[in-house]
């Protein structure tokens, strides 16, 4: 096995869809600028409620990549 470094910054996805959508869109979002992305992690979710109905999700995340 490799021996590797990780960085990791914290991200917030957000969709009307769902918590999954919000967590794709996050991650297809930052790979456009952080490279080497290896694996995240769930910090928080929460959700915006209007007029007694979900309107949409928010996902924080730990995102994880390796150092050149």
């Amino acid at each position: 096995m490799n021996e590797h470094v990780y960085k990791t910054v914290e991200i917030t996805g957000s969709s009307h869809k769902g918590p999954e959508d919000a967590i794709r869109l996050a991650i297809e979002k930052a790979s456009k600028t952080v490279h080497n992305m290896r694996w995240f992690k769930v910090v928080e979710m929460r959700g915006n409620i209007d007029n007694g109905k979900i309107d949409y999700w928010q996902v924080t995340l730990d995102l994880g990549f390796t150092l050149e």
